[in-house]
């Protein structure tokens, strides 16, 4: 199959339309930090979240939710053991996940987990450029949540990462890359006020769930992804500074529509 930037736009149009109209429940394991955040996101995409979390639980709902998020960013002992529980349900059941494997590297309870993780076959990896080189095991991880490293010097990682576990990996920056390890393509919207937004990266990895119970990885994640940072750009033409910006991304996101998802798309 050949995925021109053309055909990639019509599709992206096409799986926002449909998670517009089928309303993904996507299930989240994410972090403390952001978990409202996440969820008021889901809401104005148009999907429904559900964060669900805790063992004895997690695997079961894993089984019916469109997709599933496993975000590590604050993995407590309990939700350590919902992760790996909802991740083999989820590939069991056939359910679509996206693993963040955020701020590993050198941090070794998260990064020994996410390469246990990475073993069952990921649907998508989301990253930024210093966790998806640390994932592939080189580098040192970046500064806390914040990536050393450029989006470019990290597209070799991804690559390899996607070839080792079949799936698509991601990688955020100023310009972002989605790779199938046979395939690459580079996005080129968004805005630097999502990075001053506490969850505005975390909260990608449960847009592209929600796409993912919609589309091929592939797909989903192109879509996700120019859906997300379209938004941002709408936000940021009005937004005073980062407070203001959230919620006017909130509101870009619930106010998108396919002609102005087109017309803006960058995609190469």
């Amino acid at each position: 199959m050949t995925r021109t930037p053309e055909n990639l736009t019509t599709s992206t149009v096409e799986a926002w339309g449909a998670v517009r109209a089928h309303r993904p429940l996507v299930q989240c394991l994410t972090n403390t930090v952001v978990t409202n955040f996440t969820a008021n996101v889901l809401l104005a995409l148009g999907a429904t979240p559900a964060m669900v979390d805790l063992p004895g639980e997690a695997g079961w709902f894993a089984q019916v939710a469109s997709g599933v998020l496993i975000n590590l960013g604050t993995p407590t002992q309990e939700q350590r053991s919902a992760m790996r529980e909802a991740a083999a349900a989820a590939a069991d059941a056939g359910t679509p996940w996206v693993l963040d494997p955020v701020a590993i590297g050198a941090l070794p309870v998260r990064t020994a987990l996410a390469k246990e993780l990475t073993a069952l076959h990921p649907t998508i990896v989301r990253g930024n450029a210093s966790e998806i080189i640390a994932l592939d095991g080189a580098g040192v991880g970046g500064r806390g949540v914040d990536a050393t490293d450029s989006v470019e010097e990290a597209v070799a990682a991804a690559v390899r990462i996607a070839r080792r576990g079949g799936g698509v990996v991601a990688v955020s920056g100023p310009t972002d890359v989605v790779t199938d390890g046979v395939e690459t393509v580079r996005l080129g919207n968004g805005d630097t006020l999502l990075t001053r937004v506490t969850g505005g990266g975390c909260a990608l990895g449960a847009v592209m769930a929600a796409f993912a119970g919609e589309e091929d990885p592939f797909t989903a994640s192109v879509a996700a992804i120019t859906v997300y940072n379209v938004a941002a750009e709408i936000a940021a033409q009005s937004a005073a500074g980062p407070g203001s910006f959230a919620v006017a991304f909130i509101d870009a996101l619930a106010g998108l529509d396919a002609a102005t998802l087109r017309r803006r798309a960058v995609i190469s």
